[in-house]
């Protein structure tokens, strides 16, 4: 693997015309070799001294490279054991689980920055969403949702303000906070597609403009039928991976 990033390291510098830093060179060095497969989740990287050696690089520009990669979610760092590639989370499209479920169950730590906790008069495109008749009332949530200090998904949420009183009961899991009420949905249909991520989104998930995104939307129901949760979200496309289990009948 040392040589494997060593050439990449060299290639980007041989094709560079705008004289990139070289600490911004290595991280798109090792970021070119995890989506390509040739880093693999869990692998260790050679330690800060051999790529200072391997590279001609100093201490202080590898750390910089190392600690911005572990930053945007693509390594991990253990102390005493040095960076590792960071294991892709998958979430299941055969169970209907929430985003602080799926984290807790990987052993990390999941937790919500939020922009908007909001009640408001349900818009016509949101009523038409939520099944809800004009007038009605409505919760907006604007998050960004953490696997411990990682940015993984930006949302935007709606839920009717009838099935849950206090916006402020979400902490983390929306779905926790709809348990005490009765109100934790049953089914849900989603769809997926892959996004280049825009300014705004990308910034919030410490990526560059453009980079590879996946677009979920959700409507979640409860039992007799009624929408609980319309929910957009925009998820890393480096750190998700979304698995199907298939039947032939």
């Amino acid at each position: 693997m040392s040589s494997a990033l060593s050439r990449e390291y060299q290639r980007l510098g041989a094709a560079d015309t705008t004289r990139t830093l070289a600490y911004a060179r290595l991280r798109r060095a090792v970021q070119n070799l995890i989506d390509s497969g040739v880093l693999q989740p869990g692998q260790a990287l050679p330690s800060e001294r051999d790529l200072c050696q391997q590279l001609s690089l100093s201490r202080v520009t590898v750390r910089r490279a190392l600690s911005g990669l572990v930053e945007s979610g693509l390594l991990t760092q253990r102390h005493g054991a040095g960076s590792f590639v960071a294991e892709r989370i998958q979430r299941s499209f055969s169970r209907l689980t929430s985003f602080t479920d799926d984290l807790r169950e990987r052993g990390l730590n999941p937790r919500s920055e939020f922009f908007e906790r909001s009640v408001g008069e349900v818009t016509p495109e949101e009523a038409m969403a939520l099944n809800l008749s004009p007038g009605s009332g409505v919760i907006r949530f604007h998050r960004v949702r953490y696997g411990g200090d990682a940015p993984l998904a930006v949302e935007r949420t709606l839920v009717p303000h009838a099935l849950l009183p206090d916006p402020l009961s979400v902490v983390d899991s929306l779905y926790e906070a709809l348990q005490p009420h009765g109100h934790r949905p049953v089914r849900a249909l989603q769809h997926l597609r892959a996004v280049a991520l825009d300014a705004e989104t990308a910034k919030l998930l410490h990526l560059p403009t453009g980079s590879p995104g996946l677009l979920i939307e959700r409507r979640a129901f409860l039992a007799d039928g009624r929408v609980v949760e319309s929910t957009r979200s925009f998820y890393r496309g480096d750190a998700y991976d979304f698995v199907a289990e298939l039947h032939s009948e």
